[in-house]
């Protein structure tokens, strides 16, 4: 906790009282004679909007006087205003106003006959309201408060006159120290002072850059004139007199000393947020407007126009073949790729740079067509690449927010991945046709099912691309994942897919006549809509079904369900791109948690996958009249009917047959996600089968040689052969999810790296030096301490 939180912590502690004997205080007085912490107090009243001050009058700094301070108490808590919440005795104690009193002593409040007129009006809150005091009911000073360890921090601090008008100058910077981490130092006047200049000139340029009239108000004239200072000597800069807009011109400019602050601007840009509004008040140079990177890539404007390219140029595909739309992606990628290694793309702010990334992917995968072979060889093509262009449509539309960046990648995607879906979609259906689906039926599954794992999670809509993102996170947490790869029951819906995928199959039927595809108990004709006769199959059979919550001790044969991807996708439509990640987390956490409770293997199934298509999938239309029921992607025709559609065997009976529409198309408009035909994106799907990792030694041999910080940079070397090694600061050595920098950084042929922590409040904890191999193992590790040992 830094010092700032401990003197909050501290004052709101004063208002403690004991309610059976004792009423609750109307405020928190207090003193400071010396003005001592009125440096602070302007900070202080940011963090905490119940902090009032005397002094003249200026209501909107939350600053008067006496009688001001009085009526502000008397209406206090009858406002909406937070800062003003009601004051009962159950009231948080923070929303007790406290009031600084600048000049004042306990002493000053006691002489109530002799005090000063301005104090008279609040004299009488002393009894009414309790004093912010020490043990001794001494005020507390700067340097009792640090050394106290009554009431204080209880530090080692130096008493002698040099020490105290340093830690009095470097107040502001002061509050920001962690107290932990001055635990058992001594803190003399070379510590203060270095606070006082802040230490690290590089941090406070940018700091004064992003915070403007913000950073200067925070600071005494001795600590201003000492930044500036160091400005002119170290950068050929003064922040007072060519100002805030000529330091931020410089930074872009990257030239001589300024090349390494942009350098540490670049490597945490999210602790200076408003460093890139800072730049665009600034005038480019006079240059060509769309340069490269090299020359223009420090100035937002320049990538704010590329961007607003790319947008141009990706939103006119539709006027391509899908041929040329390709080559054209390809090109932009070439072009604006490069912008992805620039700040602007780690802030955020080059979203269709960053999602050209994956449109390159979907490019590429899509120019090999899966219309040409065996349905055993087009499904090892789409199994070894094919996949990929799925997984690409996804991730690039998970980057996007803006309307008419969404409208641009979208347009790009349906220019190639369109045909090409359609195209592989209706070479599946003829290989199919009349009865060639892999999937078959139930009466052709004539073993028995296998469980082969003690525990089946089924996961709704888990489609072949994100199984397989699903079994690489796996991978990274530690586990064995095996992949098989199985088709669908046809229709691919979930009515008559997820029965196929339990161990219970062979006791379920379908109906001679069926309208919803949903199968039944066998032996008894039960439904098995909503799920309770499939759960009391299951029971009946041996297994435990557990709810998504369950994480009670695993028993001989488990039957969970966890994840509900087909629901998020048929409620958000392509919007599911954005939710996939943190989908795909949630059921990496559920394995996790089933693995811990005693399951060794895990057995992840799915009924079926989807397609999705921004701007909604083709409509073919099917009247009303031929139709029973009429599904986005199937249809159940009509006894007699007569139709041109194609008909394909239902999964659980084969004497009724339903149509599918053709290619990627939906019986309904509008549709941006849909299952139920014949693809590989709704049909191919992968089980998973998740075991605990084989432990081994790694035959990599390394010794770390050296690690040294400058600033949230750490730089290592290693003895022994680096290719294939990697980088990582993690808090836990052997968990991937407790990564510290920004991207793990391999290593170069003379045995060095060096990786960035990108969170400023890091600086000075414990952490790990991580070596990695090309299997994400550790083969070597240190402690460190991020920022390094001296602080």
């Amino acid at each position: 906790m830094c010092i700032l939180e401990k003197l909050k912590e501290t004052i709101r502690a004063a208002a403690a009282y004991n309610p059976e004997v004792q009423t609750a205080p109307v405020c928190i007085l207090w003193p400071d004679h010396d003005r001592q912490w009125e440096p602070a107090i302007a900070r202080l009243q940011n963090e905490m909007p119940d902090l009032l001050v005397l002094g003249e009058y200026a209501p909107e700094k939350r600053i008067g006087p006496g009688i001001w301070l009085r009526c502000v108490l008397a209406e206090w808590g009858k406002d909406s205003d937070a800062s003003t919440a009601s004051l009962s005795s159950a009231a948080p104690l923070s929303h007790l106003p406290v009031i600084y009193l600048p000049g004042v002593s306990r002493q000053d409040l006691r002489a109530v006959e002799t005090c000063p007129d301005h104090l008279k009006p609040i004299v009488e809150l002393q009894y009414r309201g309790v004093i912010w005091s020490q043990i001794n009911a001494r005020d507390w000073t700067l340097l009792a408060f640090l050394k106290s360890d009554q009431g204080g921090l209880g530090l080692d601090v130096a008493q002698d006159k040099e020490t105290r008008n340093a830690m009095q100058l470097a107040l502001y910077h002061l509050l920001n120290e962690d107290v932990g981490l001055l635990s058992g130092k001594h803190l003399d006047k070379v510590y203060f002072n270095t606070l006082l200049t802040g230490g690290d000139t590089v941090k406070e340029v940018l700091c004064w850059i992003d915070q403007g009239d913000a950073f200067r108000s925070g600071r005494d004239e001795n600590q201003w004139q000492a930044f500036v200072a160091l400005c002119k000597s170290q950068l050929a800069y003064d922040p007072e007199n060519d100002g805030l807009l000529a330091g931020a011109a410089k930074l872009a400019g990257r030239d001589g000393p300024w090349r390494p602050v942009w350098e540490r601007f670049c490597e945490a840009p999210a602790l200076y947020p408003r460093i890139p509004h800072q730049l665009r008040k600034c005038g480019m140079p006079a240059k060509d407007l769309f340069s490269d990177a090299d020359s223009h890539g420090a100035w937002p404007q320049w990538n704010d126009a590329e961007e607003n390219r790319l947008c141009k140029d990706l939103a006119r595909l539709d006027q391509f073949p899908a041929h040329k739309a390709r080559e054209e992606i390809l090109r932009l990628e070439k072009k604006h790729g490069p912008r992805r290694t620039l700040v602007w793309a780690a802030l955020g702010e080059s979203p269709l740079a960053v999602a050209l990334e994956w449109l390159a992917v979907l490019a590429e995968t899509t120019n090999a067509s899966l219309t040409a072979g065996t349905i055993d060889h087009v499904a090892d093509m789409y199994c070894h690449s094919g996949w990929r262009a799925d997984d690409a449509l996804i991730r690039a539309l998970a980057t996007v927010e803006r309307p008419e960046a969404v409208a641009a990648v979208s347009t790009a995607i349906c220019a190639v991945y369109l045909p090409w879906a359609e195209a592989s979609a209706r070479y599946l259906q003829k290989l199919a046709e009349p009865s060639g689906y892999p999937g078959g039926t139930i009466e052709e599954l004539m073993a028995p099912f296998s469980p082969a794992t003690e525990c089946i999670l089924f996961v709704d809509g888990l489609r072949f691309d994100t199984a397989r993102r699903l079994a690489e996170m796996l991978r990274e947490d530690g586990f064995q994942v095996d992949e098989k790869r199985t088709w669908a029951a046809l229709p691919s819906v979930t009515a008559t897919g997820k029965p196929a995928v339990s161990p219970v199959r062979k006791q379920i039927y379908g109906k001679d006549s069926n309208t919803d595809f949903e199968p039944e108990v066998a032996e008894t004709g039960k439904s098995l809509k909503g799920g309770y006769h499939l759960y009391k199959l299951l029971k009946e059979a041996g297994w435990t079904v557990q709810d998504s919550s369950d994480t009670g001790d695993m028993k001989d044969f488990i039957w969970c369900e966890f994840g509900n991807i087909d629901h998020e996708g048929h409620q958000r439509g392509w919007k599911l791109a954005r939710q996939m990640p943190a989908l795909l987390k949630e059921i990496q956490q559920r394995v996790q948690q089933l693995q811990q409770a005693g399951a060794s293997h895990i057995r992840i199934v799915t009924d079926h996958g989807w397609l999705l298509l921004p701007g909604g999938l083709p409509k073919v239309d099917l009247p009303a009249a031929l139709a029973d029921t009429k599904w986005g992607r199937c249809a159940v025709i009509k006894p007699g009917a007569v139709t041109q559609e194609r008909l394909y065997p239902w999964f659980w009976n084969h004497q009724i047959q339903f149509a599918l529409a053709d290619g990627i198309s939906c019986f309904r408009d509008g549709l941006e996600y849909a299952h139920g035909g014949l693809s590989f994106q709704e049909c191919l799907t992968l089980e998973l089968i998740v075991a605990p990792g084989q432990s081994r030694a790694s035959a990599v041999a390394v010794e770390i040689t050296d690690g040294v910080w400058k600033g949230l940079r750490c730089t290592v070397a290693i003895d022994g052969e680096a290719a294939g090694l990697s980088l990582d600061i993690r808090s836990q050595p052997d968990n991937s999810n407790a990564s510290l920098v920004l991207s793990v950084k391999p290593f170069k042929a003379n045995g060095t790296a060096s990786v960035v922590v990108d969170k400023d409040e890091l600086e000075g904890t414990e952490a790990f030096i991580v070596i990695l191999d090309s299997d994400n193992q550790v083969v070597a590790q240190t402690p460190t301490v991020i920022g390094g040992e001296e602080h």
